[in-house]
Order: C-alpha cells, then structure tokens, then sequence
C-alpha cells in the first residue's frame, strides 16, 4: 500500500510539474507578445508625435491636446516593455513574490492602457471634442483670410488634404469671404465637398484606431497575464507543500 501511495504522490507532483512547466512558458510568450505590441505602440506614437507635417497642423488649428494621449500610450508602452522582461524574469525564477509585483505592475498597465486609448479617441475621432476644436479655428482663419498669414494657413491645410472650409464651400459664403482657389479640384474645377473638420478627423481617426486598437489588445492581454500568474503562484505553493508532505 506503501508503494502505491509513494507512486500516486510521485505521479501528482509530475502532474503539477508540467503544469507549471506550460504556464511558464505561456507567461514568456505573452510577455514577448506585449513587449512587441509595446514596442509597434511606442514606436506609432512616436512617429505622430514628431512627424513634422501633423504637429504643424495641430499647432495652427489649436488642437495641442490630441497629444495627451499620445504622450500617455508614450509612456505606458515603454513600461510595459520594461514590466515584460520582469514578467519572464518572474516566471523563469518561479518566484511567487516577484509574480506579485508582475501582477500590480500588469494592474497598472491595463488601467492606464485603457485611459490613455480613450483620451487618444476622444481628442481624435468623430463625434469627440477633436472636430469643435477644428470647426472652430477653421472659422477663425476663413473670418481673417484677407489677411497674408490667414490665407497662407488655410491654402497650406486646403491644397495639402484637398478640402474646403470647416464644414464645406458654403462656410465662405455664410462668412462672406471670397472662395479661393486652393478649395478647387484642379482638374475640375468643382469646390472639394468635404470640409476640412471630416478630412483631418478621417485622416487622425485612421492612424489613431491603430494605435488605441494594439494598445487595447495589449491590455487584454495583461488580464491574461493576471490570470495566468495567479494559477502559477497556485501551482507554485501547492508544489511546496507536496513536497513538505513528501519530506514528512
């Protein structure tokens, strides 16, 4: 009987070796997906920062606060690159201390993930705080077109997205201002139809669904990496006490 019991308990902790041996190896890869997904978000983020065309438009159109949330996925991202390594570290190490730090910092990450995609879409997409703003300067620049500067501003924002005023043509002739060439398709000499408050906002909405989109897939995946951690933590103190038990 003797034989038997060392046999089960023998065949028990091999069971709960190789459960351990899988969620390790699924916390690596997770991890090395968030930190590739981090790097894609850093790097787009970084690319809409400076990109010189789109902060110049942002600049004269006083629509500055579209990077809030580029500069919190900014930061968020290069966390989660740093926090990845310490999640493999942890999971290598089958350390139930170092996988509860892992899980605050996968905490944090989710939340801040999620404000900063919400921040980013409300200051870039349709129907958010980011098309008043636009409207808005586009109406100031077509009330003082006669003016050089004025002019030279919206023929740069016009010729270079192909729009006309803040809403369309008809933005010139409520405010009583001449329509300029720039708001013409050169081959036809027809206004463009869109207004430039939709053709910015289609333009930013396109490159910012990617971003808030990697950003909350990454933060999907650090649920998974909570979940996971605490089934390896699990895992980790029933190992001990099988083998307490085994020594006894």
């Amino acid at each position: 009987m003797a034989g038997k019991g060392d046999g089960e308990g023998e065949g028990t902790r091999l069971k709960l070796d190789n459960q351990i041996y899988v969620l390790k190896y699924v916390l690596l890869f997770t991890n090395l997906l968030v930190w590739v997904i981090g790097a894609a978000v850093f790097a787009l983020c970084l690319w809409l920062r400076f990109e010189p065309g789109i902060n110049e438009w942002l600049t004269i159109l006083n629509a500055s606060q579209f990077y809030i949330g580029i500069y919190i996925l900014i930061i968020v991202a290069a966390i989660a690159m740093v926090v990845s390594f310490l999640g493999c570290f942890s999971a290598l190490q089958e350390s139930s201390t170092f996988l509860l730090v892992y899980i605050g910092t996968q905490v944090f990450a989710f939340i801040v993930l999620l404000a900063g995609s919400a921040v980013l879409l409300d200051n870039s997409a349709r129907d958010s705080n980011f098309q008043p703003r636009i409207r808005e300067s586009m109406r100031q620049l077509i009330m003082n077109a006669q003016y050089e500067p004025a002019r030279n501003t919206l023929a740069m924002i016009q010729e270079g997205i192909a729009c006309c005023g803040a809403d369309g043509p008809d933005d010139y002739l409520v405010l009583q201002q001449p329509l300029p060439t720039e708001c013409r398709d050169t081959v036809t000499g027809n206004p463009f139809f869109h207004g430039c408050v939709d053709e910015l906002t289609w333009f930013f909405e396109t490159k910012c669904a990617w971003i808030a989109a990697l950003a909350m897939l990454s933060a999907f995946i650090c649920v998974m990496n909570v979940v996971l951690s605490i089934i390896l933590i699990q895992a980790l103190r029933k190992e001990e006490e099988e083998e307490e038990s085994y020594r006894k």
